[in-house]
């Protein structure tokens, strides 16, 4: 439950720090404050910033416990073909080191 709480809290933050950014750049943008194609730029790396470090969070999260995630690059595979892969895959690096020796 923790993990699953984890993430949304990640994307939940996410979500206010973009809105936040809409709504300054708006209020701005309506005021006509010095700076604000500045604010604006900021705004359009944010867009793509944001949700991209969020998913490299949310991805290094599951990374790091092991567990399978919304950003899961394999996300299609079913867990038991994942593990099946997992063991072929240290079954190969066993018989490759019983060869060398």
């Amino acid at each position: 439950m923790k993990n699953s709480k984890m993430k949304r809290v990640a994307a939940l933050g996410a979500v206010i720090v973009l809105v936040g950014l809409y709504v300054v750049t708006f209020v701005v943008a309506c005021l006509d404050v010095p700076g604000a194609g500045d604010l604006f730029r900021a705004c359009l790396i944010a867009t793509v910033a944001v949700p991209l470090l969020t998913w490299i969070y949310i991805w290094l999260y599951g990374q790091v416990t092991g567990k399978r995630t919304i950003a899961d690059l394999n996300l299609m595979q079913s867990p038991e073909d994942v593990r099946k892969a997992a063991e072929a895959e240290q079954a190969a690096k066993t018989e490759q080191k019983k060869e060398e020796a």
